[in-house]
C-alpha cells in the first residue's frame, strides 16, 4: 500500500496519533507472541532433555543411545503431531523396550510437540 504525503498532511492530528498507536500496539502484540513461542520451545527442549534424552536423540544430529528408540527427527517426520499429542496424553506404548511412564500436563505436551515439530525436515 502506498501512502501519499499529501494524504497524511490532511489528516487531523488525532487520527494520526490513533494510527501510530495502533501500529505500535500491533507490533508489541506480535513481538509478545514470538516471545511466548520461543519460551514454549525452550520448555519443550528442557522436557526432552530431562525425560527423553536418556534413550532418544533429541536434536538435529546424532543417534539415539537406545538403538530401538527413534530419534526425535524421525518421530517428527513419521507421525502426525496430533497423533502424538493424543499418545502423550493417554500414555505411550513404545515398541523399543521399557519406556518409563511419564505424566505430562497439557501445556507440557504442547511445548514438547512444538520442540519435536521444529525438527521436522522441510
Amino acid at each position: 500500500m502506498r501512502i501519499r504525503r499529501s494524504s497524511l498532511r490532511n489528516q487531523p492530528e488525532g487520527n494520526m496519533r490513533k494510527n501510530i498507536a495502533l501500529c505500535i500496539g500491533a507490533f508489541a502484540l506480535l513481538a509478545g507472541m514470538t516471545g511466548a513461542k520461543a519460551a514454549n520451545l525452550r520448555h519443550g527442549e528442557k522436557l526432552a532433555k530431562e525425560r527423553c534424552m536418556a534413550c532418544h536423540a533429541i536434536g538435529k544430529h546424532g543417534a539415539s543411545t537406545n538403538i530401538k528408540a527413534p530419534t526425535f527427527r524421525r518421530i517428527a517426520t513419521q507421525w502426525p503431531l496430533e497423533q502424538l499429542q493424543e499418545a502423550f496424553a493417554e500414555g505411550i506404548v513404545a515398541g523399543h523396550g521399557p519406556m518409563p511412564e511419564f505424566t505430562f500436563e497439557p501445556n507440557d505436551i504442547d511445548d514438547l510437540l512444538a520442540y519435536i515439530g521444529r525438527l521436522k525436515r522441510k
